[in-house]
């Protein structure tokens, strides 16, 4: 199998990730922060070094300001709810994913919240002037994607950090799709989401929310904590205050392992290998007849996704015979990304995506580009 579908959660994992989860299974296998012996204390510095070596990774100087959560889309539901009062006004753009858009659509149909929508042109490329214009005296929020999950186009976060800062509005990161892949300097931004199981190269069911110092969260679960409790309300210390319930200390012990491994390698390196790959396969692809690339053409600005579509075909069926006769795994569809769809023009048709990791070899590449030219001439 050639695993092109690294968008949506990295394949192949580095051998150290699933050890330390199978150790921690057998060895460590206790609840960490809710025993005074020394298995769940072992739990506990798992999840201690994890936080430390993430924030590392992100240049966060604040560990507890850093909480672990299942997912991205469960960390955006928590920046986003968290600190957004009745009559607020929040900006996002037309590239978002579902797991921004819906949180805040869901606010706004409880008469909570209203948003805009600033547009991306046909490429996916944003203005900042557009983003300018869209604040208001009520904007509290402005929530942004940093990579493309539909087409890899890469946005500069830190301009839009510091055009949000000279307004008094909090910025919010989506790092889906950058996290372990770009570098990413979280002290300039107010939230940072992220998942720990796409470029952090850790298991499913791992992510993180970081919260700058002197922002507050409401909560949208409460629950024990291992610590504070006598109390009837939720803490109001980090990351206790974001993380009630039991952790998953084995995943997190392999997500710290695929920190680890980007630390080693270097974020620069991992950046270089897959700007390569991505490059290369565009390069052959554009001049194979029938094939329409979606994204911007700047190759400095994309993360490895490359979205596109064959002429007279169904993005659907191409993805199932790239399976099927070329065992090539890649997803096609709408990619719970209907704005950017939109904005780029295919929502009504979807798109075969490519994403290529850091185990993807240029070889994998160019078996694509083949099987891709084979199928343009079905």
């Amino acid at each position: 199998m050639i695993y092109l579908d690294n968008a949506a959660t990295s394949f192949v994992k580095p051998a150290q990730v699933a050890c330390a989860v199978y150790n921690t299974m057998i060895k460590y296998g206790a609840n960490a922060g809710r025993g005074g012996h020394k298995l769940s204390r072992e739990a506990g510095d798992i999840l201690y070094d994890a936080r430390e070596n993430l924030c590392r990774l992100f240049n966060i100087n604040d560990i507890e300001r850093l909480a672990f959560c299942p997912n991205t889309t469960y960390a955006l539901n928590m920046g986003i709810k968290g600190v957004l009062d009745k009559g607020n006004h929040v900006i996002i753009t037309s590239m978002e994913h579902n797991s921004v858009l819906r949180p805040i659509e869901t606010l706004r149909t409880l008469g909570n919240v209203a948003y805009t929508i600033v547009r991306a042109n046909e490429k996916g490329e944003l203005l900042m002037s557009s983003l300018k214009k869209a604040i208001r005296p009520e904007t509290k929020l402005i929530v942004m994607t940093h990579a493309s999950n539909v087409c890899g186009n890469v946005f500069d976060i830190y301009n839009v950090a510091n055009l949000a800062h000279e307004h008094g509005i909090l910025f919010m990161v989506d790092a889906a799709q950058s996290a372990g892949i770009l570098d990413i300097d979280a002290s300039k931004v107010d939230l940072l989401a992220f998942p720990g199981h796409k470029g952090l190269m850790g298991p499913q069911g791992t992510g993180g929310l970081y919260v700058r110092k002197g922002i507050g969260l409401y909560t949208i679960v409460e629950g024990g904590t291992g610590s504070s409790s006598e109390l009837f309300s939720q803490p109001e210390e980090y990351p206790d205050r974001l993380e009630s319930g039991t952790q998953n200390v084995p995943a997190i012990a392999g997500l710290n392992e695929g920190v680890k491994f980007i630390l080693s390698e270097g974020i620069n390196t991992i950046r270089q290998k897959e700007e390569m790959l991505t490059r290369h396969f565009i390069s052959e692809i554009k001049n194979i007849n029938k094939i329409k690339i979606y994204g911007t053409q700047n190759q400095k600005s994309r993360v490895g996704v490359v979205a596109l579509n064959i002429s007279g075909r169904d993005c659907v069926e191409v993805c199932s015979e790239l399976d099927r006769e070329y065992d090539i795994a890649v997803r096609g569809g709408l990619h719970c990304s209907v704005l950017a769809h939109e904005t780029l023009g295919t929502k009504d048709i979807g798109c075969v995506r490519f994403s290529f990791g850091y185990f993807n070899a240029m070889q994998d590449v160019n078996k694509a580009v083949y099987a891709l030219y084979k199928i343009t001439k079905k």
